[in-house]
């Protein structure tokens, strides 16, 4: 299938985004997803492997000696339920694309076609990564243990972001977005009357003790030069009016700058725990998960998609947005392994609606744009 111009490949791919939209799937569950993309690639020529299952690898001038490229999007669903009023909102109930991976898989496509279309202008070969589970999932690690992407020289992912200005971006060099961790705490007491809290270990009372202490990790015992949120999310200490429990939980989750300055809060959450929930003679159980580290963009690659952002969105397109952000994103272990950038591309033009809201939805007028700086991070010099 041949297109005269790109606009006729950003059309199709628009139409794609939202057929993608309206037919979500949940982490390690885009098997539909995969065939659809799949599918794609047949029609266009564009040879492609199955990768950790439901993700999709494909690569393009394969015999050039030039850079090898990767370029990479995320394809998974969230667990929420859509309230858009849409034309192509979800046809799947509590699952909906609220973060943009439909828009993101669609902005490939549309690069992909016409880098297929150009494959002989290639200086190098490029890569497609239909990535799965990047929504807690750790999806990268799963693509990187396959083997398909062993000889990448520079890898390049990016995001939609909804509190940038649509024409900014950010990409720094260094860390752009923060790496993350949860953890997990019971306290153990003695239940009994709430007439008589004095022959009670009172769980609650120690579990309000514990996330007052908690919150103070960042403003006593980090460096206020330092990256990190500490955020105690949930409190369950389920009981009845008259009783106290025998036991409570607390959840939360931290975001860091690197992952040594995530061992030190993790020690610090299990003393700290330990700690105050002694005084209360309550015992306590610390458990915390490791998720994503921090994505931190490699210096040249990092510079040379600021440069090809500035020529596409124009001169003023930096961004003043504070960075790093504190969310994280699974494409750093792509940049733990590769060098290479990850970029995140304002998507706010009147409706700044953010990421993981049940009303949001992506902007299709990022497709051309961010296609075209897709290609370009590609080595692609035709005209287009």
């Amino acid at each position: 299938m041949m297109y005269k111009d790109f606009e006729e490949v950003v059309a199709y791919a628009t139409k794609l985004r939202h057929y993608l939209h309206a037919n979500p799937e949940l982490t390690w569950h885009e098997f539909e997803t995969a065939g659809t993309i799949r599918q794609v690639l047949d029609e266009h020529g564009i040879a492609w492997s199955e990768c950790a299952r439901t993700g999709t690898v494909a690569t393009l001038a394969q015999q050039a000696k030039g850079e090898h490229i990767g370029l990479r999007a995320d394809i998974d669903a969230l667990p929420l339920q859509e309230d858009t009023g849409l034309e192509y909102a979800s046809n799947n109930p509590q699952c909906m694309h609220a973060c943009g991976h439909d828009g993101h898989t669609a902005t490939l496509i549309a690069a992909a076609i016409w880098l297929k279309q150009h494959e002989d202008k290639l200086p190098g070969p490029v890569t497609l990564i239909f990535q799965p589970a990047e929504e807690g999932g750790h999806g990268a690690k799963a693509m990187l243990e396959s083997g398909y992407l062993d000889r990448i020289d520079f890898i390049y992912g990016w995001h939609n972001w909804p509190a940038i200005k649509f024409g900014q971006a950010l990409c720094p060099e260094g860390i752009i977005m923060a790496g993350n961790g949860t953890f997990h705490i019971t306290l153990n007491g003695v239940g009994g009357h709430s007439s008589q809290p004095e022959i009670c270990k009172d769980p609650v009372l120690a579990a309000s003790a514990v996330t007052q202490a908690l919150q103070q990790i960042v403003s006593r015992q980090i460096a206020p030069q330092k990256v990190c949120v500490v955020s105690v999310t949930s409190i369950e200490a389920a009981s009845g009016l008259t009783t106290i429990p025998d036991r409570a939980g607390l959840h939360g989750s931290i975001r860091v700058s690197d992952n040594d300055m995530r061992d030190e809060v993790a020690a610090s959450i299990k003393q700290i725990t330990v700690d105050v929930a002694k005084a209360y003679g309550v015992e306590a159980e610390v458990e915390f998960r490791t998720r994503y580290s921090a994505t931190i963009n490699d210096p040249e690659a990092a510079h040379k998609a600021r440069e090809l952002l500035r020529r596409q969105l124009g001169k003023e397109f930096q961004s003043d947005h504070l960075s790093p952000v504190m969310a994280s994103e699974d494409f750093s272990y792509y940049l733990e392994k590769i060098p290479g950038a990850f970029m995140l591309i304002g998507s706010d033009d009147a409706d700044n609606t953010p990421c993981h809201n049940v009303k949001y939805d992506f902007n299709d007028k990022l497709i051309e744009p961010v296609s075209r700086v897709l290609m370009q991070l590609a080595n692609l010099s035709v005209e287009f």
